[in-house]
């Protein structure tokens, strides 16, 4: 009954793939973002809730967040639609990312035998935490097979 550590595990491996992801954590977003030596941009997986089903299944709500610095330029510009920072591009690339991992989780969830929300949202992460963070966190729930667990002994149920 190891479906957490198998959702982390596969995450991480999409993360590593990905060609904007610098660093990979995991765990409550609370503490997240607290480490100095992160090299963003960064993938954060937060599988903080759940629930069970009738016993054959197990339902996570994951929340994948990508986020990169935000790099602000002193000098004086006086364009007021891009600012002085790279908020646009932060925001591009790291939807990118969230996009790409999202499109590839999707197709592989049916050979793995898992189900996922259709069409999840995703909202904007802008100029947040300590280190000034643009990106977005994508909140999904995965329904995963409970293969270990057997409710019934000696073909009766308890």
């Amino acid at each position: 009954m190891n479906q957490y550590s198998q959702l982390l595990k596969y995450f991480k491996e999409l993360g590593e793939s990905d060609l904007f992801i610098n660093t990979i954590a995991q765990g409550r977003l609370s503490k997240a973002f607290l480490d100095k030596g992160d090299i963003y941009p960064l993938l954060h997986i937060a599988i903080d809730t759940g629930r069970f089903t009738n016993g054959n299944t197990i339902v996570f709500n994951v929340e994948l967040t990508c986020v990169q610095q935000r790099d602000t330029n002193k000098e004086i510009v006086n364009d007021k639609f891009y600012n002085n920072d790279n908020e646009v591009d932060n925001m591009n690339e790291m939807l990118a990312s969230l996009n790409r991992i999202w499109n590839i989780m999707y197709n592989d969830l049916c050979d793995k035998n898992i189900l996922s929300s259709e069409n999840p949202p995703f909202s904007q992460i802008e100029n947040e935490y300590a280190d000034n963070l643009d990106g977005w966190q994508l909140t999904f729930d995965v329904e995963m097979p409970n293969t270990i667990l057997n409710i019934c002994k000696n073909n009766e149920c308890v």
